[in-house]
């Protein structure tokens, strides 16, 4: 498919990288520059949009496409790329809302998030249910916990690495707006509970602690109205505030303290751990998010602490670098647990340049590095694949990303050493097509 250029016409989202592929393929014995790593063995799955009419609204509304590829005994054995087979796909004008006003979960994009949880591949959307898929990304189908999950799921739910539980919550432009569910380590819905919010509140993200769970109250709001009259269906709202809600994991509402902190927006934390009686968050934050052109100028996100000193009922604010950056990872093994290290995706003037460098972050000493991608190149999410070892270090392993280059129009998987982040690449594995820009992934190991 040629690429188009942006117009007046043609959002960011419908040109250049952004704009989708449509040849769902299989290519097996990929060329590699470099040397993989023998020790990853499993699969590196990455979501995103890609509508299938070749248009859509928002960067955010196509339809879900997973790429994925294989690697193996220092070979990467294939690459795969698929649709998520939803309702949403096969029949998509379709009402998703009944005449009784009851919302279809199962008419999902499912074009944000890949997970490995229980045995189950998932593929999320935060309006929907998520579908499960197989690790060669045929479409499973829905997983609606046998029948138990009652919302949607966010596509950013929380893996306790110590129990194993999985952690999510699901948000609604209609009461109730936030439900949170935990379930087992084997995959069973334990627990849902309604927790109350000041409004329609989009909440995309939120963080784990090893007792606590944090909502983010923050000012990106549904206007229905808006919506009916054909505008965006979330804005940027001055009056709302912005707050902070901490919960015992197998609490409810009643046990939920809010936190009162700076108007401010956050799609993604890099983590958050207890240290005492303080709990402390590493984010990317917008000091205001400009959604859409009713929302005004909006700013860039940067990476930010908050502590909450639980005790007397504070919260402090500290900037932690002025470079623009989104997409942060950790290593798993930390999740919800003291971190040191944490990934980014650089970004210059806007979602256009996602990617422009990778980032490591050392939050003990405040030392930072960047990953030379090369002119013209730009990078995905950071995604960690740690070593097989145990007792490693929490930056021995692997950051891997797809990266576009501009030049050549093509793809490749990026595979850098964690540990030795200025370094040249280990291995570059050469996707056969473009990879278009897309939002988040996993690497999916043979353990899991």
């Amino acid at each position: 498919m040629s690429q188009a250029t942006p117009t007046e016409e043609l959002p960011f989202h419908l040109t250049g990288n952004f704009a989708p592929v449509f040849d769902e393929r299989t290519d097996f014995d990929l060329e590699v520059e470099g040397a993989i790593p023998p020790e990853l063995r499993g699969r590196f799955f990455r979501n995103g949009s890609n509508p299938e009419s070749g248009t859509s609204p928002h960067w955010f509304m196509g339809n879900g496409m997973i790429h994925g590829v294989e690697l193996r005994d220092g070979k990467a054995v294939w690459y795969r790329n698929r649709y998520v087979r939803t309702p949403l796909l096969e029949e998509p004008d379709a009402p998703r809302i009944s005449a009784e006003g009851k919302i279809d979960f199962t008419r999902s994009c499912a074009n944000t998030h890949v997970i490995s949880h229980a045995g189950r591949i998932l593929a999320l959307e935060e309006g929907s249910f998520p579908f499960e898929i197989t690790k060669e990304l045929d479409t499973v189908g829905v997983h609606d916990f046998d029948g138990k999950l009652g919302t949607s799921m966010t596509a950013h739910p929380r893996i306790c690495p110590e129990t194993g539980e999985l952690f999510f919550f699901g948000y609604s432009a209609l009461p109730p707006y936030l439900t949170y569910h935990r379930a087992s380590a084997d995959g069973k819905l334990v627990q849902s509970e309604e927790i109350g919010v000041k409004g329609p509140t989009m909440m995309h993200d939120w963080n784990i602690t090893r007792n606590h769970i944090i909502f983010m109250d923050l000012p990106m709001v549904f206007d229905l109205e808006a919506a009916a009259a054909g505008g965006m269906p979330i804005r940027w709202s001055d009056d709302y505030g912005a707050r902070l809600g901490v919960m015992p994991r197998e609490g409810g509402n009643d046990d939920v303290v809010w936190y009162e902190i700076d108007p401010c927006y956050v799609f993604h934390p890099m983590n958050a751990y207890e240290d005492g009686d303080k709990i402390v968050i590493d984010s990317s934050r917008f000091e205001k998010l400009a959604f859409g052109p009713a929302d005004g100028k909006g700013t860039p996100p940067m990476l930010h602490r908050w502590t909450i000193d639980t005790t007397n009922g504070t919260v402090a604010e500290q900037p932690l670098d002025d470079r623009p950056a989104d997409f942060p990872r950790v290593h798993d093994r930390v999740t919800g647990l003291p971190h040191r290290f944490g990934y980014m995706a650089g970004m210059g003037s806007g979602a256009e340049t996602l990617g422009a460098e990778l980032l490591k972050y050392d939050l003990q000493t405040g030392q930072s590095w960047s990953h030379d991608l090369g002119k013209g190149r730009q990078a995905g999410e950071p995604v960690f694949a740690a070593s097989t070892a145990a007792d490693s270090a929490e930056d021995d392993g692997w950051i891997l990303s797809f990266v576009y280059d501009a030049a050549s129009d093509t793809s490749d998987l990026l595979i850098a050493d964690a540990s030795n982040f200025d370094a040249p690449p280990v291995a570059r594995v050469k996707i056969p097509t473009r990879v278009p820009f897309g939002f988040h992934g996993s690497w999916i190991s043979d353990a899991n």
